[in-house]
């Protein structure tokens, strides 16, 4: 019992810290770097529509593979599986969920309208820890990154730090 207790101590403290948890949904090739609030017991999420994060994977009912990392040194702190459920928009369960991913959402481009987007046209899951822990790899299980069409910078023009230089000695 005291086991079980400090395993779910383990799993909500260091969700909750984190900024960043990694999910693999059932069928998701890999797993996904996914913003979250850690409310009721629970992991929540909102994405799947215009302008929010995609959630491959995460159907209701189905289980989930949450990777926490450190949020200081960010390796790998605890590895769980969940019980994806996502609550019908407008029920209580969603009306609270919402309520706490309302404060975290940065830079949202609808502002006060983004709950009422998010129940037209996005999902709110809740990733709910099953007990399970998956012990902790011997490798590192880096992956290539998935394809993207952004780009890296170009190299800055020559003449730009003599530019800011220039400008700082001015003050």
């Amino acid at each position: 019992m005291t086991s079980e207790l400090l395993d779910q101590a383990l799993v909500e403290e260091a969700t909750k810290k984190s900024g960043l948890i990694w999910v693999r949904g059932a069928g998701a090739p890999a797993a996904r770097a996914l913003w979250h609030v850690w409310h009721e017991g629970a992991a929540c999420l909102v994405g799947d529509g215009p302008g929010e994060q995609p959630l491959p994977g995460l159907a209701e009912g189905a289980t989930a593979e949450v990777t926490v990392r450190s949020k200081d040194k960010g390796g790998r702190l605890v590895t769980w599986t969940a019980k994806v459920v996502e609550p019908a928009p407008g029920s209580e369960a969603w009306e609270s969920a919402v309520a706490e991913l309302k404060g975290k959402r940065l830079n949202a481009p609808d502002g006060e309208a983004m709950t009422q987007r998010w129940a037209r046209e996005c999902r709110v899951l809740r990733l709910e820890p099953t007990g399970d822990l998956a012990p902790l790899p011997d490798g590192s299980l880096a992956e290539p990154p998935l394809p993207t069409p952004a780009t890296t910078r170009r190299p800055i023009p020559a003449g730009l730090p003599r530019l800011l230089l220039k400008k700082r000695r001015r003050k």
